[in-house]
């Protein structure tokens, strides 16, 4: 079969866009309603989408200017584990990612709460994981700031490690029930973890089996060099924020290029950059709505959500019209503020260009026009070294996945690019990715007395 692309659908609460939650046709109260989060996961699973991704943050997303506070629409959310643990019971075959940060949890905890969620829905499950870059998290922690960049993705490594290690804890056939001999398992098909490291202490097992796709899949989306080391050793699903297609390419290449180092190929990983669409049936019409949308952000609003973007404050002090400044080191989100910059100073963007240009792709990939026009984009991107498929990005909901699921995925379909049914039941199945072995492996048979 021709190779095809993944696809995630993005949801995020309102939409993508900072001002999504004021359009006429949004459902500005998403994050409250559990039926609409129902309604944009049946909407991604009628466009056959590889999977549902939620973003998160251990905080409430309120930042900036007091002007700028009460204009923020993403403010309250629903916490992914559950959400999607409840979406599983409504969906049967859409894979559902979920982000939770390795910074402020247990390995042991998160290890449990996925492999129930992955057990739950018949093993579409999936962890994003990251590092923490809300400086509000820190607080709701225990915290007065967080730890540097270097290490939390110290802590991320081993807080990885420790979950795949307890994901492991059974072998698929360790559990006999066998009723006639009274023998429930077989013990010497358990294995304890016994981990003992730099940030944790983990005896296990788990007390959850290995699901039908063994373990949940492992996302990741850090784009720093670290972020990159961590990907080739571990991601089985990267998500990345690329601008161009040559930064993008320049990532594919790089981020393949380290796996041999830690005995994966190509095979074991797909790379899924961000794309914020807007689509409709003519150039023109598409570019109305995008037009649209920018036209309804606030300055303030503007300018504090590029500040938390980038993790550098006090921006409004700045002119909106004059250009942007320099910016010194940061503890926050590296790649995004380098994306941003970068497109700053090659498109010569005042201040004000560059909030608008972050206030709805936020550094990834914006395409505007018709379904052609989006796919030719899309196809240029997958077919030569740059993209496994795309992480989907609706402006605002529901209309914008709508709109995709309705005008872009019959023109995938129609050239080939993307699945027209599902043809596996997991999320490994529609991304094409191995069912791991256990990492133990027991040859000889319990025999009971």
């Amino acid at each position: 079969m021709p190779r095809q692309m993944s696809l995630g659908a993005f949801v995020h609460e309102t939409g993508q866009h900072v001002a999504a939650w004021r359009h006429p046709g949004a459902h500005a109260e998403s994050g409250t309603v559990f039926a609409h989060a129902v309604d944009f996961a049946r909407t991604a699973e009628r466009g056959k989408f590889d999977l549902l991704f939620l973003a998160d943050s251990a905080a409430v997303s309120v930042f900036g200017s007091p002007e700028a506070k009460g204009r923020m629409g993403k403010t309250v959310k629903f916490e992914p584990i559950t959400l999607l643990s409840a979406l599983a019971a409504v969906t049967s075959r859409l894979g559902l990612v979920g982000t939770c940060s390795s910074t402020y949890n247990e390995p042991y905890t998160l290890a449990r709460q996925f492999a129930s969620m992955d057990q739950i829905s018949g093993g579409r499950a999936g962890w994003n994981l990251v590092t923490s870059n809300n400086e509000a998290e820190a607080f709701n922690h225990g915290r007065d700031k967080h730890v540097g960049h270097a290490d939390r993705y110290d802590r991320a490594a081993e807080f990885a490690e420790v979950v795949t290690g307890l994901w492991d804890s059974w072998e698929d056939d360790a559990f006999t029930r066998d009723q006639e001999s009274g023998v429930y398992f077989d013990p010497r098909k358990m294995h304890p973890l016994n981990h003992k490291g730099n940030h944790f202490q983990v005896k296990g097992p788990l007390n959850v089996a290995r699901s039908p796709q063994g373990r949940p899949v492992l996302v990741q989306a850090g784009a720093s060099d670290t972020g990159r080391d961590l990907a080739a050793r571990l991601a089985e699903v990267v998500f990345t924020a690329q601008t161009t297609f040559e930064q993008a390419k320049e990532f594919y290449t790089d981020v393949m290029a380290r796996l041999p180092r830690f005995g994966r190929s190509q095979n074991d990983v797909r790379i899924l950059p961000g794309i914020y669409p807007v689509v409709a049936k003519t150039e023109s019409e598409a570019k109305e709505k995008f037009d649209f949308l920018q036209s309804l952000i606030h300055p303030s609003v503007g300018i504090s959500v590029l500040e938390h973007t980038i993790g550098v404050p006090n921006l409004s002090q700045y002119p909106l019209d004059g250009p942007v400044p320099e910016m010194g080191d940061t503890n926050g989100p590296l790649s995004r503020q380098r994306l941003l910059l970068e497109a700053a100073r090659r498109d010569k963007l005042t201040l004000w260009e560059l909030c608008l240009l972050n206030a709805g792709p936020r550094g990834h990939l914006l395409t505007i026009g018709t379904p052609e026009q989006i796919v030719d984009v899309m196809e240029h991107w997958f077919r030569n070294g740059a993209a496994d498929g795309f992480n989907v990005m609706p402006a605002w909901l529901p209309g914008s996945l709508n709109d995709f699921v309705d005008l872009v995925i019959p023109e995938l379909q129609r050239r080939g690019l993307f699945r027209t049914e599902y043809e596996g039941t997991t999320l490994r199945d529609h991304l094409g990715l191995p069912r791991p072995p256990s990492r133990y492996t027991t040859s000889v048979p319990m025999v009971a007395e």
